[in-house]
């Protein structure tokens, strides 16, 4: 693939800085963004952490079944392939139901079973609809619990929209999702749940400011690194799930054997307008081309990876999968000689239809929406510290622009691009601060590599535990080209 935007900006930003100080001792930030999973569904049973309420071990919520009559509790789930549930803005509120948070099995049940395209936000892969209320633990995903218990795990992270992925990921870039009736007009914008996405026809639908726009004018590098490549945008993603199962794994491998890219709906950067204005200081590519940067120690100052949908944890994507891709990444830029300037910021774009507990606060009529996991990964990042603050992913947009651009915001009044957005994200009064994650008068810690093979209790779909990278019998190997 990659098509780049302009030439790629990969230089670090440190070769010839002065000795920083507090956050600018960040250089480098990387932002892994993976796929639909609630906070309770991978950290719901951690110590200090904001989870499942429990009495002596038991769950003391449940959700109603409508199939049943019954309540049911959360439950641990060794299961590697999760069903989750549909999880688009009508589910959301649905989930919420009103601060009762109990909506979970009754959505998964009216959700659509047998999609041929499994990113499709109505969706439910599971067989049984309670699947939503499984929780996996330490001993499940023991390099995410690793992460927390050396780093520092984010217990109140939701999601910047109350939507599916396709408008989360335009919150992760932007700090909004709109729909526009002229993309070169940025006033004809507007707020929307589920935006108009980008096809053939209408290449460059986003027409508000994203985030590259200010990093640009700031001569601050970045890259957008997309795993595999891209989904070409004539292609359905129905065409390209490439997720476990027979039927879908035929489709995963094109005519040359490689597996598919990102779709569309993730890799939403290329549909800005901003970004084919003016210069710009980084690229699109693949992640290769992260890794290698990475190695040679020449990390852009602000870089998000994105999986294609067999990395992604997305289900029916196995978890297992996911987490020996993230762990591959981390290892990269833990051998990398940036680490010791580098921030790491892992997340799930939203809730993917699992039980969370926690009611989503209120920062305009959008979002927040369901609680998601969120990792801090650094040398200067606390030890085994858990943050209570409430945050979004708008948090990542504040640490960027207090990092790189002096405090500028994506602001209608100040960024020289006005757009019509309702509200200036990164200034919301709810908004924590991920300065507070950081001790920057340590010294920076030595990296934790860990195994991309670890032994966990998980249990593949046809019995037996994953083998190597991640992968379960049948399963095709997961890479990171």
């Amino acid at each position: 693939m990659a098509v780049a935007l302009v030439a790629a900006g990969c230089g670090s930003s440190s070769r010839s800085a002065p000795a920083a100080s507090g956050i600018h001792k960040i250089r480098h930030v990387v932002i892994i963004f993976q796929e639909n999973r609630s906070f309770d569904s991978y950290f719901g049973t951690y110590p200090g952490a904001t989870g499942i309420p429990m009495s002596n071990g038991v769950p003391t919520v449940c959700v109603p079944d409508p199939a049943t009559g019954q309540c049911v509790r959360p439950y641990l789930d060794h299961a590697d392939l999760n069903g989750g549930g549909p999880h688009n803005a009508v589910n959301s509120a649905a989930d919420i139901n009103g601060g009762q948070m109990n909506g979970f099995i009754a959505q998964a049940q009216k959700g659509k079973k047998g999609c041929a395209n499994p990113t499709n936000p109505a969706c439910t892969h599971g067989v049984n609809a309670t699947d939503v209320m499984g929780y996996h633990d330490q001993s499940d995903i023991p390099n995410y619990w690793s992460y927390a218990q050396h780093y520092v795990l984010q217990d109140h992270m939701f999601e910047s929209v109350h939507s599916w992925s396709f408008p989360s990921h335009l919150y992760l870039i932007s700090g909004w999702s709109a729909t526009c009736a002229n993309p070169q007009v940025p006033s004809t914008c507007q707020s929307a749940l589920d935006p108009v996405n980008r096809t053939n026809n209408n290449p460059t639908p986003f027409g508000w400011t994203d985030l590259t726009y200010l990093l640009a004018r700031h001569h601050v590098s970045w890259g957008w690194y997309l795993d595999h490549g891209a989904v070409p945008d004539n292609v359905s993603v129905s065409a390209v799930p490439a997720v476990h199962g027979k039927h879908l794994r035929k489709r995963q491998h094109g005519k040359r054997g490689k597996k598919a890219g990102v779709p569309s709906i993730w890799n939403v950067l290329p549909g800005f307008t901003d970004t084919h204005q003016g210069p710009q200081t980084g690229s699109i590519q693949t992640l290769t081309n992260f890794t290698a940067a990475a190695k040679a120690g020449t990390l852009p100052a602000v870089s998000w990876v994105l999986p294609n949908p067999y990395d992604s944890e997305h289900p029916p994507a196995l978890v297992s999968v996911g987490q020996s891709y993230v762990t591959g990444i981390v290892n990269s830029v833990m051998r990398s000689p940036d680490w010791n300037s580098t921030a790491i910021f892992l997340t799930w774009d939203d809730w993917g239809g699992f039980y969370d507990q926690v009611v989503p606060p209120t920062a305009d009529a959008l979002g927040y929406g369901i609680r998601v996991p969120g990792l801090v990964i650094s040398p200067y990042a606390k030890a085994g510290y858990v943050d209570h603050q409430t945050l979004s992913f708008d948090a990542y947009l504040k640490f960027i622009e207090d990092d790189f651009l002096g405090g500028a915001r994506l602001d209608p009044k100040t960024d020289g691009r006005p757009d019509p957005r309702p509200t200036v994200r990164e200034n919301a009064p709810i908004l924590g601060n991920l300065v507070n994650d950081f001790n920057f008068s340590q010294t920076p810690r030595k990296p934790m590599l860990l195994s991309t093979d670890p032994t966990t209790t998980l249990s593949c779909p046809g019995g037996g535990n994953p083998g190597a990278g991640g992968t379960c019998p049948g399963a095709p190997v997961a890479g990171s080209g």
